[in-house]
């Protein structure tokens, strides 16, 4: 019953002492249906108006928001494994619940009607830029979508066979066991982990194995640009798809009255955009000086187990030779600041570049 569990009973203030881990599948699932409900009668009822459109579908988002608010910010604060696991089942519901909200054709047309009809004059500044916001933002979710069906889908596509074991030397037995499973699936039934064949994907489990283990160098390579340039061209082709993205989004920050979509971001955060520039310039800077410490120490490293690549590194070598002298040093906690520091810094550097990007793009 509601008055068993907090997430399901009004309340002015959020009851963050009375919620309990307990309380998170019953509550967002009864929630859940009950909001399913609610854009069912919405869809069939809606009409090309304010009070029949815009005031239901805001109560609908708004208890929604304000429900997982309280989850999300419960397990940001009080974690534990309890919590953490009522969380992780019910998210994939609460998501399929948000996209069927944002995807939703009646609404979009309703809103689209607005926007045609003889009331839009009549509205105040404001409301015309929900109307216009509400537009966008369905677009948004439809291409957001059909990008990552589209990464999805170029992940899936890509597979290479492999029959020489010599081809894959170096690989664990755990990711052989998976390629032969894989092969298994593509109608290989004799597949195993000893003898193969084995087939080899752009899932995380194979593609991070291939790249810390593999000691053919060319089948990193191959593995890794097939990896970064998913969906970039033939049926999956997302290129069109992120302009579109990219225009939008500035399209929305401006009729919120933004500069750009990064700060229609930072709009609900505790930060602003210079403020997070200035951050990852701070740690850019201070771990730059070890990144490329770094590269020296494995080009040397590299150079000492006679590596013909040894002094031209590149993206499929690193964590191929991370992974080397990671085993060398025996124990992580051997390594010096700057070798741990490796990873976290080349990151930093992608993050600093990609966020000059955007500003650039906007």
């Amino acid at each position: 019953m509601a008055d068993d569990n907090p997430l399901l009973n009004d309340f002015e203030f959020p009851p963050f002492d009375a919620v309990e881990a307990k309380h998170v599948r019953p509550g967002i699932r009864t929630l859940l249906t009950k909001l399913e409900a609610d854009l069912d009668e919405l869809e069939r009822t809606v009409e090309p108006s304010w009070p029949k459109l815009v005031e239901p579908l805001e109560k609908i988002v708004d208890r929604l928001s304000v429900i997982w608010g309280i989850v999300n910010h419960l397990k940001s604060v009080k974690d534990n494994s309890e919590l953490r696991s009522a969380i992780e089942d019910v998210q994939p519901e609460k998501v399929k619940f948000q996209l069927r909200l944002g995807q939703s054709k009646p609404i979009y047309n309703a809103f689209r009607a607005i926007q045609e009809s003889p009331e839009w004059n009549t509205l105040s500044d404001a409301r015309k830029r929900i109307v216009e916001s509400q537009i966008k933002e369905a677009e948004l979710e439809r291409l957001s979508q059909k990008f990552e069906e589209n990464v999805l889908d170029a992940t899936k596509n890509f597979e290479k066979q492999i029959t020489d074991k010599k081809e894959i030397e170096g690989l664990p037995a755990t990711a052989l066991g998976l390629a032969a499973q894989s092969a298994v699936s593509k109608g290989h039934e004799n597949a195993s982990a000893e003898n193969g064949p084995w087939v080899i994907t752009l899932d995380a489990p194979c593609f991070i194995a291939v790249m810390q283990h593999a000691r053919n160098r060319s089948l990193r390579e191959e593995v890794y640009r097939a990896y970064v340039t998913r969906a970039s061209s033939g049926d999956w082709d997302n290129t069109d798809i992120i302009n579109q993205i990219l225009k939008l989004r500035l399209e929305k920050a401006k009729l919120l009255n933004y500069n750009n979509y990064a700060e229609v971001s930072m709009a609900t955060k505790m930060a602003t955009v210079d403020k997070a520039e200035e951050l990852l310039e701070k740690l850019r800077k201070a771990s730059w000086d070890a990144a490329v410490q770094d590269v020296e120490d494995l080009k040397e490293f590299a150079k000492s187990q006679g590596a013909a690549e040894a002094d031209d590194l590149t993206h499929w070598d690193i964590s191929f030779w991370s992974e080397r002298l990671r085993e060398s040093k025996k124990n992580y906690a051997h390594f010096s600041l700057s070798q741990r520091l490796l990873m976290g810094s080349l990151t930093l550097q992608k993050l600093y570049l990609v966020l000059k990007l955007r500003q650039l793009m906007a």
